[in-house]
C-alpha cells in the first residue's frame, strides 16, 4: 500500500483537507511524497498516521514547533520519553495558565453583569468597567 493514495484519498482517509496536507508538506511536518510521471502526488499509509498524529496534537493545543519536536522524538522509539514528558509538562503549564486567566475573566464578566442595574447606558456598569480598568477586580485578564 506504499504510495497508492492520491492527495484527495489521503484527505478523505485522514480527515484533513487538501490545503492542510499541502501546508504540512511546506513546513516539513509531512515529507513531500513521490510523484507519478504525470506529477501527481502519491502517499502511503504512513502519511495517514502522521496526519492523525498532527491533527490530534493540534486538537490538544500543541504548537507546530512542539509537534515537530514530538514527531522527531517519536521517530526513535527506543529513546527515553523524558523529552516528550518535558514538552507535555510545558504545554500543561501553559494550558493551566490560560485556564486561570479565563476563570478570572469569567468571574469579572459575571460581576460586571451582576452589578449592572439594567437601566440606561449612561449608568451601565459594564460600560464603566470597560472604560476604566481600575474598576475591575481581576487585574489579570
Amino acid at each position: 500500500m506504499k504510495g497508492d493514495l492520491t492527495i484527495g484519498a489521503l484527505a478523505e482517509r485522514s480527515g484533513a483537507n487538501i490545503q492542510t496536507i499541502r501546508y504540512c508538506e511546506q513546513i516539513g511536518l509531512l515529507p513531500e511524497p513521490p510523484r507519478t510521471a504525470g506529477g501527481q502526488r502519491r502517499y502511503g499509509v504512513e502519511a495517514v498516521h502522521r496526519l492523525a498524529f498532527i491533527r490530534h496534537a493540534r486538537d490538544l493545543g500543541f504548537d507546530i514547533a512542539s509537534i515537530r519536536e514530538l514527531m522527531q522524538l517519536a521517530a526513535v522509539p527506543e529513546r527515553p520519553c523524558d523529552g516528550v514528558d518535558r514538552l507535555a509538562e510545558a504545554h500543561l503549564h501553559t494550558v493551566e495558565e490560560k485556564i486561570a486567566k479565563l476563570t478570572a475573566l469569567r468571574t469579572e464578566l459575571r460581576r460586571m453583569l451582576k452589578d449592572c442595574g439594567k437601566g440606561q447606558i449612561a449608568n451601565c456598569r459594564v460600560i464603566e468597567s470597560l472604560a476604566d480598568h481600575r474598576l475591575c477586580r481581576a487585574r489579570r485578564h
